[in-house]
């Protein structure tokens, strides 16, 4: 034995341990790989709030015909909300129906029959509308939209596919029941 000691090599700034070396390659390695998944997501998700709702349709009904029942349901002078086809629908004293659009004709605030004072109210900026829809106190400037209502085998169905915006209530609108 000559004396002479094995001694380990220092690490130094030009010659870093191996270990250390390799766990920060596999860090770094690791960061490009996260963050490359997170932009994949973020492009996922910019990508998906820009394509179309797509429209569930229930089977064995058109998609936008909603049923609302038997013509015998709805007493003269009413008004009743459907919350699937987002529509009120009148049945007005003279025994006819109009399918009523939710929306303030205004700012598209959603408005409300208050049947108290037979009258729909809108809570956003007053305007109120009587039972045919009609305007009976501005902001609003024209009557409620419709749907298109049509009664087969005494049965009440609106067409929710096509808003028809009117500028005034016309009695043509309205939809009777045939008579037996």
């Amino acid at each position: 034995m000559t004396g002479k000691k094995k001694t380990k090599p220092v690490a130094s700034q030009n010659n870093p341990p191996a270990v250390d070396s390799s766990r920060r390659s596999f860090l770094n390695k690791l960061w490009i790989v996260l963050g490359g998944l997170g932009f994949v997501e973020v492009v996922a998700l910019i990508l998906a709030f820009f394509q179309p709702a797509k429209r569930r349709a229930k089977e064995g009904a058109s998609e936008g015909i909603v049923e609302a029942g038997a013509i015998d349901k709805f007493p003269p002078n009413s008004v009743t909300a459907f919350v699937r086809g987002k529509f009120y629908l009148a049945r007005l004293e003279d025994g006819g129906f109009l399918a009523l659009s939710r929306k303030c004709t205004h700012l598209g605030c959603t408005v409300p029959w208050v049947s108290k004072e037979m009258k729909f109210i809108c809570p956003c900026h007053a305007s109120v509308y009587d039972i045919r829809g009609e305007v009976v106190s501005a902001p609003a400037p024209r009557p409620l939209d419709l749907y298109r209502v049509f009664i087969e085998n005494n049965i009440v169905k609106v067409d929710t596919n096509k808003v028809i915006k009117r500028s005034v209530f016309r009695p043509e609108q309205v939809v009777y029941p045939k008579k037996i």
